[in-house]
């Protein structure tokens, strides 16, 4: 069985972005692109989106690798749910004033 395959459920949809956002409660937003080529001219231009993802835990935070998959409608919004995190990020020190 392939790890995008479920029993009864046939394939299942993940991709790979990156935490853009963690300042929702158990929500993220993930950043993921995809090339698409021009229809008159040919050329592939890089294209943009951001997922609503479900984090029940809150362990990815803005910065990080994530892999989400493809689930039923959890919210107006959010489709997804965080799989794995696949690569921590670089945080910025904050600043206390």
């Amino acid at each position: 069985m392939n790890s995008t395959e479920t029993a009864g459920r046939g394939r299942r949809v993940e991709v790979v972005g990156e935490v853009v956002s963690d300042k929702m409660q158990k929500t993220i937003a993930v950043q993921i692109f995809r090339m698409v080529r021009h229809k008159k001219y040919g050329k592939f231009m890089r294209r943009s989106s951001i997922f609503k993802a479900h984090d029940e835990k809150g362990e990815a935070k803005a910065g990080d690798v994530v892999r989400i998959v493809h689930t039923r409608p959890l919210s107006k919004t959010k489709r997804w749910t965080l799989k794995e995190v696949l690569q921590k990020g670089r945080r910025t020190a904050e600043v206390n004033a």
